[in-house]
């Protein structure tokens, strides 16, 4: 209740109106600043909650590794969107953003020509280092807000590999994907990027729009780790008896403790960007937030059913899983769709969770025991691709800088796709041009540098190594199986027929 009434007395007001000088800034920003620092804090609930959902899955060792993991790739992460991330997102976002306290962030790098225009930024090259005349109490405000973004792109490939990676070069990982690869991806959207600018230029809608991070952090970090779990660490053998198992839950306290602390802390990550609260009015944070409750809803009633019905008891880290991927698949529609709209996007997000777990698991056999893929890859995909289908036009004018005022001929419209509310034009095939070239780009961008970063990284650390096949078809390697000993594959395979071994997944 205390948070509760924190969040209440704190809600923000519209603030950083054009004409407003830079030295009076700092004192309009008193009241509503707390808000940022709240909802910024608030937001680190999120990498935290998906540090316990992640190791509930592990064994025990790799649990450990797991955690200390995540702390060295939270310090990596925060030191290197401080020294180039920040510049990177937000070095040219004035160039979109035009006030008087973003007059300095007009740096922008493009590969088109500068005939071409000033929309089709591509990296920020201002506030290095958060320093310097262009970091005012609005930079600040947004390097608070998107630092939590950083630390969970740079958590999630290392939640994926440590235990079955070293150390080293999971963190090395962490630290470029913080520092780079989604700063990048997040100067593109959220940094008033070419994606962003789609609307502008192209005529595409509103631009590529991802409310919450949902592309740029979990599509780009789940496709990075994708493709280090494909080139990294032989695979674990095909099994030769029974059938595929749950997920093993060592700790289900952890992935209950967990789901909680996302849920929290999606209200913080959603409200803390002050570029974006100021264009959704009242209705949208409101909106917004109630259609997080049930994006998780939806998300973790849909595997807790499943596994309920196949194993005649649910299990606990498969819902955590789902209501993560709800609360992803919601952080690209945020408020811009009606509330039972997302209800059923968290119902889909959830569905998706047992099926991608058991393709990635046991067809590719990629051995994804943190759940990474399955709880941020398809539901960011599906996300995104909602968007342009189900955005009624209720919220969001102006958004990407994209029809302050009227939109279409109607006063007032937001982000619309098909389905629109009452008096409100659809905007079709606009926005879902937008939105799916927006997430192809995303997830080439993801894959392509996770995999330059991974193959050299391989061949640096040996974790590329060749795997022979024994007389009956299998890997000979060693691999570690859910209760911490290593054994071989055929050893496995006898211990769980006899019934007095650990299963195998």
């Amino acid at each position: 209740m205390a948070t509760i009434a924190a969040i209440l007395l704190a809600w923000p007001h519209p603030v950083l109106a054009d004409g407003i000088a830079a030295p009076a800034l700092a004192e309009s920003l008193a009241a509503p600043g707390f808000w940022y620092l709240l909802a910024a804090g608030m937001a680190l609930l999120v990498p935290a909650g998906l540090v316990l959902i992640g190791a509930a899955g592990l064994s025990p060792e790799r649990a450990w590794d797991a955690a200390l993991g995540g702390l060295g790739a939270v310090g990596l992460a925060a030191l290197a969107y401080w020294a180039v991330g920040f510049a990177l997102q937000f070095g040219g976002v004035g160039l979109a953003h035009v006030r008087p306290e973003l007059a300095d962030l007009v740096w922008e790098w493009s590969a088109l020509p500068a005939a071409w225009g000033t929309d089709w930024g591509m990296a920020g090259l201002s506030g290095w280092f958060l320093s310097g005349p262009s970091i005012t109490p609005l930079a600040y405000a947004l390097f608070l807000a998107h630092l939590p973004w950083a630390i969970t792109a740079a958590l999630l490939p290392v939640l994926a590999l440590r235990g079955r990676a070293p150390a080293a070069a999971t963190l090395v990982l962490a630290l470029v994907t913080g520092g780079i690869i989604y700063p990048l991806a997040g100067n593109w959207v959220q940094g008033g990027g070419w994606l962003a600018a789609l609307g502008r230029n192209l005529g595409l809608g509103h631009g590529l729009v991802d409310f919450g991070g949902a592309g740029t952090v979990f599509l780009v970090a789940s496709t990075v780790a994708l493709a280090a779990l494909w080139y990294w660490v032989p695979r674990p053998p095909k099994q030769a008896w029974g059938q595929p198992t749950l997920p093993p839950v060592h700790l289900p306290l952890l992935a209950v403790v967990g789901a909680f602390l996302i849920m929290a802390g999606s209200i913080g990550w959603s409200w803390s960007n002050p570029l974006q609260i100021e264009v959704l009015g009242e209705i949208g944070p409101l909106r917004g937030s109630a259609n997080a409750i049930l994006y998780a809803a939806g998300g973790l009633l849909a595997p807790l059913l499943y596994t309920w019905f196949v194993t005649g008891s649910s299990d606990p880290l498969f819902t955590a899983r789902g209501l993560v991927a709800g609360m992803v698949a919601g952080l690209a529609t945020g408020p811009f769709v009606s509330p039972p709209g997302a209800l059923i996007i968290g119902v889909l997000a959830g569905v998706s969770v047992p099926l991608v777990t058991y393709v990635v698991d046991q067809r590719f056999r990629l051995d994804d025991r943190a759940g990474i893929v399955a709880m941020g890859l398809v539901p960011a995909l599906l996300g995104l691709t909602v968007m342009g289908l189900w955005a009624d036009g209720v919220v969001g004018s102006g958004w990407n800088v994209t029809g302050v005022g009227d939109y279409l001929g109607v006063a007032g419209q937001g982000v619309s796709g098909i389905f629109v509310a009452s008096g409100f034009q659809a905007d079709f095939p606009g926005q879902l041009q937008a939105q799916l070239i927006g997430l192809v780009s995303l997830t080439l961008w993801g894959s392509v540098s996770g995999a330059l970063l991974s193959l050299p990284l391989g061949l640096i650390f040996r974790t590329l190594r060749p795997v022979q096949a024994d007389d009956y078809g299998h890997n000979e390697i060693e691999y570690e199986d859910d209760s911490g000993y290593d054994l071989s594959p055929l050893d496995s395979e006898l211990a769980a027929l006899a019934g007095d071994g650990p299963q195998r997944r």
